[in-house]
């Protein structure tokens, strides 16, 4: 996937120099992760969040540089919404927690809970999906995350079981997008009323309108640090001519408040989007984090508090590893992402 146009890239100096390092624990692990580092730019049009997980390479961070930048430096589009929708998110734990995850997302009437974690059975997942459609009711939406973690085969007994929760739609439940593409013919063939999501298949993937092509799903997530910003995901959501769902990667109220911009920004917005995340961190550098409030979070730009920046401080050197990867992503997309 090409990289998005940044305009002129700030010189690396001034870069560095508005660079904040942190180290957030999380309330209990979330995909193997127990502590979330996230660097932040304070750029002249606000703050702006550059968090690629630590085994990511130059080419695919680099995106991830150019949304901080991007909101750093640029803004972002007007909104036409004031609030957005949001869900829950429900960790891959035992059932008898679900509730107290839940009690974490206030007002949210639709829950994403994930699924095929490894080490775990599909007996696990049938478990918690029933704790969170017990705890929530009927009336609420549940889909479930599977992160690319079934075969087609594994994908199509799992949902053909997971079916009887009254899933919204299953995300990513298979790695390729000829997988996601299989699997839904299969589960329409077998009468399994259950939508795919594309996930990594957008936001990973060299060329995200393969998706589309190929109709591997009902509708596509996005996240904007991984697409380059907000303005190369809309471009994407409207090129795909999908409905869209605007998820986001453990990020602080910084980066959430990119992902509630291009959620806001969308001409049409049917799903709850999956940016309540905040609440799966310990800490945030936010003095009014943005956590959901009947259900919504509000639109608008988020400072970090320097208080808060220095009690969750990453050490020197991780901030010295930081201040590499910014150097290495700048000089990544001056060169043309080559």
């Amino acid at each position: 996937m090409p990289l998005p146009p940044v305009g002129d890239l700030p010189p690396v100096g001034d870069l560095l120099a508005a660079l904040h390092v942190v180290a957030i624990p999380m309330r209990m692990p979330f995909r193997g992760v127990t502590v979330r580092e996230v660097a932040l730019l304070e750029g002249p049009a606000g703050w702006g969040e550059f968090s690629p997980f630590l085994e990511y390479d130059d080419a695919e961070a680099s995106r991830w540089f150019a949304s901080a930048v991007e909101s750093a430096w640029l803004g972002w589009p007007d909104p036409v919404r004031d609030t957005v929708p949001v869900n829950a998110t429900v960790p891959a734990v035992r059932p008898e927690l679900v509730p107290e995850v839940l009690a974490r997302f206030p007002g949210c009437t639709t829950a994403k809970v994930k699924v095929a974690e490894r080490g775990q059975t599909l007996t696990d997942d049938l478990a918690r999906v029933a704790a969170v459609r017990d705890a929530m009711g009927s009336a609420a939406r549940v889909r479930v995350d599977a992160n690319g973690g079934w075969s087609v085969d594994d994908a199509r007994e799992a949902l053909g079981r997971l079916a009887r929760f009254d899933l919204e739609y299953a995300e990513q439940p298979c790695a390729t997008v000829e997988e996601l593409r299989e699997l839904r013919m299969a589960l329409a063939r077998n009468g399994i009323d259950v939508g795919i999501a594309a996930d990594e298949s957008i936001r990973k993937a060299e060329d995200p309108l393969r998706v589309r092509d190929l109709e591997a799903a009902d509708l596509v997530v996005v996240k904007v640090a991984p697409l380059g910003g907000v303005r190369a995901a809309l471009a994407v959501v409207e090129a795909c001519g999908l409905p869209a769902v605007v998820s986001s990667a453990l990020d602080t109220s910084v980066g959430i408040s990119a992902g509630v911009a291009l959620a806001a920004a969308l001409p049409s917005l049917e799903h709850a989007c999956g940016l309540g995340t905040v609440a799966l961190l310990d800490g945030d550098v936010s003095a009014t984090p943005l956590l959901p409030v009947d259900g919504r979070l509000p639109v608008g730009q988020v400072t970090a508090e320097p208080a808060l920046l220095a009690r969750y401080a990453a050490p020197p050197d991780r901030v010295a590893w930081w201040s590499g990867r910014v150097g290495a992503c700048a000089e990544h997309l001056r060169k043309g992402g080559r």
